[in-house]
């Protein structure tokens, strides 16, 4: 059941919050041994707060409108009395003493939550495997990766351990698992949903968000969950210095109203030519962007903001955002019990001008970017460039008959962290061998209420919320 329906019949007293969570818990019980979405699962916890709301909701009480729906919330988001390991050993029993923003503002409105989905290593990849935890498996093929770094997530809302789930965005964290595991997610504009505090620990102080390129968003079943928990999350806060004032006038739920009739909108498969695409994703999406001319009175044509490929300036970036000095003396203590792919990026040797460079670079890519806009309501794309493929590494080297390094897969998401701009991701559709494919709908500047919009008319003409893993059903759920 969806977030919002569920929400809905709590409220009203058609369904008991133990019961909803007394569900899901059993759901969790057969489904994780398989998947492994949940890292830090919270059953004790999650059934003493949904009490709490019944006995609330039995009195009379005022209630918050998340009071029981169930929420996972990704490892790399503090919890306060909860394990935030982050993937790294560094992190194994690490219990933060505060909440994050979105988990304060979650628990404020009643949700209930389920527990830590898993993570890649500090966020570092696109995938699901780390030294600590069992490697998450995708709910549509159990052999392949569910996308990263918020992979668990995906996984657990895939496999319905609940309607939606919390995910981070640094170079497309949302966006990937939702669209490997055929999810709508959602990156909103930078600063709409606040960041504190990241990951952070006295003994290794240099870990914590990538502060310009990280965003906190939803990952769900449907586009009005997203909403929905945007509606809760987003909204400024002072500890966060990027932090957007309240629009006057904005509403997530209301954005999701409304026709694209006579909507300029670009499509891209490949920007420009600078990133192979898999012909089955090149195929599905083509034929998602037919949908928004044919079916939803778009006027749309092919074209791109024209940037070079900003592929090292991403990492350049990351680099500068991250506390160099504290992740080395970490990646001395532990050694071998970190990441290969992480140990060899911290001891890259970054000079300044390859930070100079990045900056500049963004800054050549913003700037593409807005001119670009300013002629179209919307562009859309791939979201990855590639189906799911096999747990175990960080992505395909090869791609299209082209030889690529293994992040290349992810050229499509992590343009939109260097802009900030709203970018979702909706099921395009799945390849003859049922896997699914995502497609991009990226806004202009603070243009989230059109990627709302954009979205919830693309899910009315192309439905996915009732197409599940087959997994499910062998199993008797």
């Amino acid at each position: 059941m969806d977030a919002v329906t569920l929400a809905k019949h709590i409220r009203t007293k058609k369904l008991s919050p133990v019961e909803v969570i007394d569900a899901v818990l059993a759901r969790m019980e057969k489904l994780e041994p398989i998947l492994h979405a949940f890292c830090t699962p919270t059953p004790e916890l999650a059934r003493k707060t949904a009490k709490k709301i019944e006995k609330d909701i039995m009195a009379g009480k005022p209630v918050g409108p998340l009071a029981g729906v169930p929420v996972g919330i990704k490892d790399l988001v503090c919890t306060k009395g909860i394990k935030t390991v982050s993937g790294s050993w560094a992190y194994a029993d690490f219990v933060p003493d505060e909440d994050d923003v979105v988990v304060e503002r979650l628990k404020e409105a009643g949700a209930v939550i389920l527990g830590k989905t898993n993570v890649p290593e500090f966020g570092y990849s696109g995938v699901g495997h780390n030294p600590v935890f069992p490697t998450t498996r995708n709910p549509w093929n159990t052999d392949l990766t569910p996308g990263g770094s918020s992979a668990g997530s995906g996984a657990a809302v895939a496999s319905g351990m609940g309607p939606f789930a919390i995910g981070s965005d640094g170079g497309g964290s949302v966006r990937i698992p939702s669209a490997h595991s055929g999810l709508y997610g959602m990156k909103a504009s930078m600063g709409r949903v606040p960041l504190y505090p990241g990951v952070k620990d006295e003994r290794y102080p240099g870990v914590s968000s990538w502060e310009s390129l990280e965003h906190i968003g939803p990952m769900a079943r449907t586009v009005a969950d997203a909403a929905l928990m945007l509606s809760i999350i987003a909204g400024p806060d002072d500890r966060d210095r990027h932090t957007l004032p309240k629009e006057e006038g904005f509403d997530w739920m209301k954005s999701l109203k409304g026709d694209l009739k006579g909507l300029k909108v670009a499509y891209t498969l490949d920007w420009g030519g600078y990133a192979p695409v898999d012909k089955r994703v090149r195929k599905i999406v083509t034929d998602a962007v037919k949908v928004f001319e044919r079916d939803l009175g778009c006027k749309v044509e092919e074209a791109n903001p024209g940037w070079s490929n900003p592929y090292e300036a991403f990492w350049g970036m990351v680099a500068r955002e991250t506390d160099l000095r504290g992740m080395r003396a970490m990646e001395k203590k532990l050694g071998e019990k970190m990441t290969p792919h992480v140990r060899d990026f911290l001891k890259t040797e970054w000079t300044a001008e390859q930070f100079t460079d990045a900056m500049v670079q963004r800054k050549a890519v913003n700037n593409k970017m807005w001119r670009f806009m300013r002629k179209y309501d919307l562009l859309l794309t791939p979201t990855l460039a590639v189906p799911p493929f096999e747990v175990g590494i960080q992505g395909p080297t090869v791609i299209d008959g082209k030889e690529v390094e293994p992040f290349e897969w992810l050229h499509f998401t992590y343009p939109l962290n260097l802009t900030g701009q709203p970018a979702a991701t909706a099921p395009a559709g799945w390849t003859d061998d049922g896997l699914p494919v995502g497609l991009q709908i990226i806004g202009r500047h603070l243009g989230d209420a059109m990627v709302l919009r954009a979205s919830a008319c693309f899910e009315a003409a192309r439905p996915w919320k009732n197409r599940w893993p087959p997994l499910l059903e062998k199993m008797g759920l």
